[in-house]
């Protein structure tokens, strides 16, 4: 596939005129819906938004390329813009953006396309084609350049131009010299741009230096250029450019430098410079101490955060697919044949039930176990997932069979930390043990001394953590009136508080955790305060028309469907387009529905769902006037504050 394939002349803009970085991303959504290959422009910007949360698109040398691979995209394509002005599209390098490539990849698909979009990343990492199409002064001549650039790429990958690459694909000699001197891995989060940029920046500069050098890419076609045995042995060091978990085990004992993709992009000298260095750290996969710390270094809050965020995130689908399985089982019995059995009286019912028990009951080892393992690498899982077990069982020294102690989330959660740090400590008592013993950390050591200790510390720790567990469980429990209320307008604020970041985050994982404790009130606040953002929004711009422009008012038809399912992030483009207007509004909005919601005595079995579980809801008519009125309320609230708009 040519790259003029995924380019047409109604998708390039070689004088687009943008003020800010969302009006760039607005445009070249624009421009790829002039080529027909999407099917939905707001669903596809999400997708583009999404990944800029991650990281910036905006890679550098003042050129950005923004793209998401979603359900939108009918077929693989490209928009192009040329900003002459420049434009703050905040770049890992801090500098303007003059040069756009928006890439739209199929979700589903054969994934040949994925060659052509590496190799257009490829190709703009060289300074004399990026200037070319700058100084392009028709679409013909724009597209005739990309056409002469990747021809000779096509040359060199068939081998008619010397290479870096071709070198270290031919090693025969016995003394290791045709063997690259470093090997490096690029990997980034969508695995379309940013890891193809490094792998060219890295080869391009390994070149310079006179250095052999091969890098292997982690894309989203797969492993690309991978490297042999021999290769492995010969190198002398390795880079790995990557924001995302590789499997390292194969490069055991080898110096190793391990950074972010962007790094890759923007310091491919520092870095080789690094990696040859004779106090590079050496990395020991299996539990030995690194000589030196790579990574940059991180804030200790920054960590934890992220190895909670581990744990929560593979927490979250057992949570969703066991806590509406129950809600079924609720749904399809009968309440007569056994109020005391409700969820179990009918054979159907007991086993929706039953599955979603299963389900729902691994919610605190998975927790705990991807904590530990965030923390320890891949020996911290086994330990993890005991450590949440113990907690989930209440063990105690006085009661070793458990259930006397509800030691609950607040207890796994601490079980996955000692877990993890157990294991680090374990590699470092055994760092020294002899080479030929090495195999036995990873199959005896870690999982037997880890598990045991871990239980250990767990068991001692789970009687206060049952004590506070229940006294949390109480105080809520007994909350009433006023209190009650005020919990409710705190979380439902929360969940609009940042659209799906740490906040939100917190609010929700703080309802799903209180379903195994039975406060069901306190899931449902959390669920309309999230329903509400995209709803209010959507109720602006079909009642106050002049307040948005066109393309708003259309995009914000879809946030009705994305409020009732629950979709929080359906307000995002809209948040970030206006944050001083819009936050506020959609904040003050959940709160009151989280806050009507508690006041109704609303209840929710299910973790998710939005409206298509009200029928599990207690009370429902009365939850659903609690997000009808906080969405009228945030509504409200955002058309007074929004100023009209001149089309």
């Amino acid at each position: 596939m040519k790259i003029r394939n995924l380019l047409s002349s109604a998708s390039i803009d070689l004088d687009a005129k943008v003020s800010n970085k969302m009006a760039a991303i607005d445009h070249l959504v624009d421009l790829m819906d002039k080529s027909g290959r999407i099917s939905d422009k707001e669903v596809y910007k999400q997708g583009i938004l999404a990944r800029e949360e991650q990281f910036s698109t905006g890679v550098g040398e003042g050129i950005a390329i923004p793209h998401a691979k979603n359900s939108a995209v009918k077929e693989a394509s490209l928009a192009a813009m040329v900003v002459k002005d420049g434009v703050d599209y905040e770049s890992l390098d801090g500098e303007p953006s003059y040069l756009f490539f928006m890439i739209a990849a199929p979700e589903k698909g054969a994934d040949t396309h994925l060659q052509t979009l590496a190799r257009l990343s490829q190709m703009l990492m060289d300074p004399d084609f990026k200037q070319s199409l700058l100084d392009a002064k028709t679409v013909d001549e724009f597209l005739a350049n990309i056409d002469k650039k990747e021809a000779e790429i096509e040359a060199e990958e068939a081998g008619t131009t010397a290479s870096a690459e071709a070198v270290s694909d031919t090693p025969d000699k016995s003394d290791g010299s045709a063997y690259p001197r470093i090997i490096a891995l690029t990997a980034c989060p969508t695995g379309i741009a940013h890891t193809f940029m490094a792998a060219e920046s890295l080869t391009r500069k390994g070149e310079e230096l006179g250095i052999p050098l091969k890098v292997e890419t982690h894309g989203q076609g797969g492993v690309k250029n991978s490297f042999t045995k021999e290769e492995i042995e010969n190198a002398e060091a390795v880079i790995v450019a990557s924001d995302r978990n590789l499997d390292l085990s194969r490069f055991d004992g080898k110096k190793m430098i391990k950074t972010k993709v962007a790094d890759g992009i923007h310091k491919p000298e520092e870095l080789i410079n690094r990696a040859l260095a004779d106090d590079a750290p050496i990395y020991r996969h299996d539990g030995a101490v690194n000589h030196e710390e790579s990574k940059e270094e991180e804030s200790v809050g920054r960590r934890i955060y992220k190895n909670l965020m581990n744990g929560v995130t593979h927490m979250l689908p057992f949570v969703i697919g066991g806590g509406i399985l129950i809600a079924i089982a609720f749904l399809l019995d009968d309440y007569t044949i056994d109020p005391a059995n409700f969820g179990s009286n009918t054979p159907v019912a007991k086993y929706f039930m039953n599955i979603g028990g299963l389900a729902f009951g691994m919610m605190l080892p998975v927790l705990s176990g991807y904590i530990a393992m965030s923390i320890a690498d891949r020996p911290g899982l086994a330990v993890g997932f005991v450590g949440g077990l113990v907690a989930k069982a209440g063990t105690t020294f006085a009661n070793p069979a458990g259930g006397d102690v509800n030691a609950g989330f607040l207890g796994a959660l601490l079980a996955g930390f000692v877990a993890g740090y157990v294991v680090i400590g374990l590699k470092k008592l055994f760092s020294k043990l002899p080479t030929a013993l090495e195999g036995m950390k990873s199959i005896l050591i870690y999982p037997i001394a880890g598990i045991l200790i871990t239980a250990i510390i767990t068991t001692a720790l789970n009687p206060f953590m049952g004590t506070i567990n229940d006294g949390l469980n109480s105080f809520l429990h007994g909350l009433g009136g006023t209190s009650k209320i005020f919990l409710g307008i705190i979380l439902g604020a929360m969940m609009s508080a940042d659209m799906g970041g740490p906040i939100n985050k917190a609010a929700y994982v703080f309802g799903t955790s209180q379903l195994a404790a039975s406060n069901f009130e306190i899931m449902a606040a959390v669920m309309a305060g999230g329903m509400v953002p995209p709803i209010a929004i959507a109720l602006s711009t079909t009642f106050f028309k002049n307040k948005w422009t066109k393309r708003e008012r259309q995009s914000g038809y879809v946030n009705y469907i994305l409020g009732l399912s629950f979709i929080t992030e359906g307000a995002i483009p809209y948040a970030a387009g206006d944050p001083i207007r819009v936050l506020p509004s959609c904040i003050i909005g959940s709160g009151v529905a989280g806050g009507l919601s508690m006041l109704f005595g609303c209840t929710l079995r299910a973790p998710h769902g939005g409206i298509f579980v009200v029928p599990t809801i207690g009370n429902p008519v009365m939850y659903l006037v609690a997000v009808a009125v906080g969405a009228v309320v945030g509504g409200v609230i955002l058309s007074l504050l929004k100023k009209p708009v001149k089309e």
